[in-house]
């Protein structure tokens, strides 16, 4: 009998085969099943997941994520997509990432986009998995971390910490203050909809000032 589901694996993340002519039920059934099986393998480890040969809606996106989650102790921190040159590099530096906040005991994850004006507001490190629309908020003690698109405004470092930093996907945002230090983009942004391409940054205080770079593995082992 053909399988439903076969499980790959790629540097930090795994991909799951899909089959196209399954039932979505009889998919979710084998991918709750052989994660369960595998689940000392995989351990509390922390991932990207590639889902190929089938297009999912993004409910069913969420739902093969709810039975992963459901049925293993692993963390899936993104979504990427077929194009490994384009994730390649974003990946690893979410694997580095991840590892370090990991050691954070007071880091935390939420799951879901912020918009129409809504604020979230923690003491702790923290990762978004979402976008960040605009008009509406981060406000984080620690560091931000944005598996998705800034558009919106953050705030890190409140209490004070050298070294707090601002990472997201897509850096487009309205304000960003670390520490005491503020940046206010000036003239026209692109449309925030649009990602012709994924280039994640990372936003530091240098020099009495808020600077961006291109997020990479190097660069975070700085810190």
């Amino acid at each position: 009998m053909k399988d439903a589901v076969l499980i790959k694996s790629f540097p930090n993340g795994i991909t799951l085969h899909l089959d196209p002519e399954a039932s979505f039920e009889e998919v979710l059934n084998e991918v709750a099943w052989k994660f369960s099986e595998a689940r000392a393998f995989f351990g509390r480890a922390a991932m990207a997941l590639s889902i190929e040969d089938r297009e999912l809606s993004a409910a069913e996106e969420m739902r093969v994520l709810d039975a992963i989650h459901a049925n293993s102790g692993l963390r899936i921190i993104c979504l990427v997509g077929k194009d490994e040159a384009t994730n390649k590099n974003y990946i690893k530096a979410l694997a580095h990432m991840e590892k370090k906040l990991a050691g954070d005991a007071d880091g935390q994850f939420f799951k879901g986009s912020l918009k129409n004006k809504e604020v979230l507001e923690t003491e702790n490190s923290i990762i978004v998995l979402g976008d960040i629309y605009p008009g509406s908020a981060v406000i984080s003690a620690k560091n931000v971390i944005i598996l998705g698109g800034l558009y919106g405004e953050v705030y890190a470092g409140g209490n004070g910490q050298e070294g707090a930093f601002v990472a997201a996907l897509e850096m487009e945002p309205e304000r960003i203050k670390i520490g005491d230090f503020k940046y206010k983009p000036g003239g026209k942004q692109g449309k925030w909809g649009i990602r012709p391409k994924i280039q994640p940054k990372i936003a530091t205080v240098k020099n009495g000032k808020i600077v961006f770079d291109t997020l990479t593995k190097e660069m975070l082992g700085s810190f």
